[in-house]
């Protein structure tokens, strides 16, 4: 998979695709960032900003750092191709390709390759914010999808911390004059652990769904992985 604008040398396919056809990789990204010069050709402002702050969101989530996540440089196992649900339409596929790599624990390989600047004349049909908010919003929507448990937990701790801000003077002052003068208050109180609780129990389902629909994509990773003789 390349870009079409000419960003890219197509003499570093080779070292991407040796790693993959060696079967030490199922998915190899080109490394724009490692030595520099996506820094000195890319001439479009918070392009470096929105990549950082892609990768800082997929390490915390998924706990795995890429060097560069936004390129748009990789090779991939057929395996790999089979088994990837394209979800994006857009921008967003680069993200998505990351996201399920991590997730379901393909081996990936970064590759330093150089970046060079369009060419004269091109134009590029990436808006910076709003392509990056469809990338955020790609990133939370998978989040919830592939970790249902965590994402929904945080959710809840939200819920349970604002619960208790609200729920606790009113509970003070229960104990000390056996009155709630503040009825809506602790209403409202409630009603926002009654949502925590039911956050936690909406993340545990889905878990499980989540685990077996894993198991599926597994079986359908073996099953391919045997019909190409691998």
């Amino acid at each position: 998979m390349v870009d079409g604008d000419d960003t890219y040398p197509a003499e570093a396919a080779r070292a991407l695709c040796d790693p993959v056809l060696a079967g030490e990789a199922d998915m190899t990204v080109g490394d724009r960032l490692s030595n520099g010069t996506y820094a000195e050709e890319n001439k479009r402002a918070f392009h470096g900003f929105g990549n950082n702050l892609v990768r800082a969101m997929i390490k915390w989530i998924y706990g795995y750092s890429f060097e560069d996540v936004m390129t748009g440089y990789r090779a991939m196992s057929l395996p790999f191709v089979k088994t990837f649900p394209v979800l994006s339409e857009g921008f967003q596929i680069e993200t998505e390709l990351s996201i399920h790599a991590v997730d379901h624990r393909w081996r990936i390989k970064d590759v330093p390759v150089e970046y060079r600047d369009r060419p004269a004349g091109s134009v590029s049909k990436l808006d910076t914010v709003g392509d990056g908010i469809k990338v955020i919003a790609m990133i939370g929507t998978l989040f919830k999808d592939y970790r249902p448990l965590k994402f929904f937990s945080l959710i809840a701790l939200v819920f349970a911390a604002i619960g208790l801000v609200l729920g606790i003077p009113v509970i003070v002052e229960y104990f000390h004059s056996g009155l709630v003068p503040r009825f809506p208050t602790a209403m409202l109180a409630a009603c926002f652990m009654f949502l925590c609780g039911l956050s936690l129990a909406t993340g545990f389902i889905l878990d499980s769904v989540a685990k077996v629909e894993k198991k599926q994509w597994e079986l359908q990773v073996y099953k391919t992985r045997n019909s190409i003789g691998e």
